[in-house]
């Protein structure tokens, strides 16, 4: 295995559902070649996960490797306290070179934790005006997704994610280029996070012509109304997902809009590839693909994500660095959380690392070189759906979900991957049940977090309508380019400013 300290390339993707994808499912009619590559040359996680199944805070816990009851990370507009150390804050005191492409959804003041550079701004806003309200559930947010993604899927010829993730892949191409023709010695960690496949399921003509002729598949399974558990058909709710009909060509639309822009991420991925390889970075960079949640796509009658379903909570996870690791699968079950842990492990070398705070994820490197390491996820969730914590499991075969408002699941996913039958009723399962139990009553303190939870979103609430009143400032990150230093400028000598935008450089003859 290779000793120096590697660059490393963390790419993610937005809502990629793991189920669909070839590398997890060999009937899946997804194309995605550059992943099917780097799964080929990588080490697969067959098992991983997200640990809360929403964007901001998901993000958060794979940024701090904490989970979101540890940093207040309740919701798409929590505030992730500038104190808190992310990876980026870990590597750069390591000595390496920290940047984020694309999106982070960071919500505060505080929009860098810890990354050097930030090249886009974010697609989603900084404030506090996402905030969920537990005290007023009935009353449905009106910033939240609706079933129109579904009902209006199909192509487009431009889109907003299109315009972000074009900017972000593009910045990102120019970092690379920019690190191999420039001075700095120091190794980088470039975080390039695309907004794709994350609906609304629209993708351009060229990626839904790829799908033309492929039979795209509907949903698996179908639950009715009256027997869907009671967080679904709350979900159901915030979505409109129970007022709304939606016939076999919508769901087959979104679905194959949804493979187009899973293409359209792999054929972005492929692009950040070529730049390694005609670089010569890739010699020594390792490559991570992760993604923050993944998508329901009509299973279970369920959309987006907000549940701890297969669809929802599970994500893909790919490391990519065959001459230090050898091609392998990883049936442990890991998460996202477990990233931190695992980045300062390969940018470390030998030189110990005093973590400052406690963090609950737990480093991948053994998984990576072969040898036993854990196979747990624990998880939380307190966003839109939800009326109290809802808390999961996972564990060996089984998965247990728990939540003081609703009955408790038990999926053995071994034998039921569909999760269709809950095993907490089964005679023979009564022991594992109990363990459950008595274990989530150890790990947390319900009437406390969700106590905490309350008083987080009426704070939020208050701050975030009183900060649009008057002047509003905006935290949103503003991208700063210095022009006076870009292509020809009359403060460079030409050859100069030649020699240096050129890679790689041309030997000088000798006279």
């Amino acid at each position: 295995m290779r000793t120096e300290q590697p660059n490393i390339l963390f790419i993610m993707a937005d809502q990629m559902a793991a189920p669909v994808l070839p590398i997890y499912n060999p009937q899946s009619v997804v194309k995605t070649p550059h992943l099917n590559a780097l799964a080929e040359g990588g080490v697969v996680f067959d098992s991983a996960y997200c640990n809360s199944p929403l964007c901001a805070p998901s993000r958060f816990v794979l940024m701090t490797g904490r989970l979101p009851s540890k940093i207040g990370a309740f919701d798409n507009a929590a505030d992730l306290a500038a104190d808190i150390p992310t990876f980026a804050h870990y590597l750069r005191d390591m000595g390496y070179r920290t940047a984020l492409s694309g999106k982070m959804h960071f919500c505060g003041p505080d929009q860098l934790h810890g990354f050097e550079e930030r090249l886009t701004s974010d697609i989603y806003p900084a404030d506090f005006g996402w905030f969920v309200n537990w005290d007023e559930f009935d009353k449905r947010p009106s910033y939240y997704h609706n079933m129109s993604s579904i009902t209006q899927a199909g192509t487009c010829v431009r889109s907003n994610q299109l315009d972000f993730d074009d900017e972000v892949v593009f910045n990102a191409k120019r970092y690379l280029y920019d690190h191999v023709r420039g001075s700095d010695s120091r190794p980088f960690c470039l975080t390039v996070s695309m907004t794709h496949p994350h609906d609304p399921y629209a993708c351009t003509q060229e990626y839904w012509d790829r799908y033309e002729d492929v039979e795209i598949d509907l949903p698996a399974v179908q639950i009715a109304a009256e027997d869907q558990d009671p967080h679904s058909k709350r979900l159901q709710f915030v979505y409109e997902a129970d007022k709304t009909e939606v016939s076999e060509e919508q769901v087959r639309n979104a679905r194959r809009a949804y493979y187009g822009n899973i293409s359209y991420v792999d054929d972005k991925i492929g692009e950040l590839l070529k730049v390694l390889k005609d670089t010569g970075l890739d010699r020594n960079t390792i490559i991570v693909f992760s993604g923050d949640h993944g998508d329901m796509l009509g299973e279970r009658g369920l959309w987006y994500k907000m549940s701890w379903f297969e669809s929802s909570a599970r994500v893909p996870m790919i490391v990519h660095a065959p001459e230090r690791f050898a091609p392998a699968r990883v049936k442990d079950s890991v998460s996202t959380m477990d990233l931190l842990p695992t980045f300062v492990d390969l940018a470390r070398g030998d030189s110990p690392v005093r973590y400052v705070t406690p963090i609950e994820g737990r480093s991948l490197v053994p998984q990576l070189t072969g040898e036993r390491g854990h196979d747990e996820v624990i998880g939380e969730y307190m966003g839109e759906g939800a009326i109290a914590p809802l808390v999961m499991i996972r564990r060996g075969d089984f998965k247990f979900v728990h939540t003081p408002a609703d009955p408790d699941q038990l999926f053995d996913l071994s034998r039921d991957p569909q999760e269709l039958t809950n095993l907490v009723g089964s005679p023979g399962h009564a022991g594992l049940v109990e363990e459950f139990r008595r274990e989530i009553a150890k790990r947390w303190e319900f009437d406390k977090l969700t106590e905490e939870v309350l008083w987080s979103q009426r704070r939020r609430a208050l701050v975030a309508r009183s900060l649009m009143k008057g002047k509003v400032t905006s935290w949103d990150f503003q991208p700063m380019v210095d022009a006076s230093q870009q292509y020809m400028r009359n403060t460079i000598d030409l050859d100069d400013l030649e020699a240096r935008s050129r890679f790689p450089r041309v030997a000088e003859k000798a006279s």
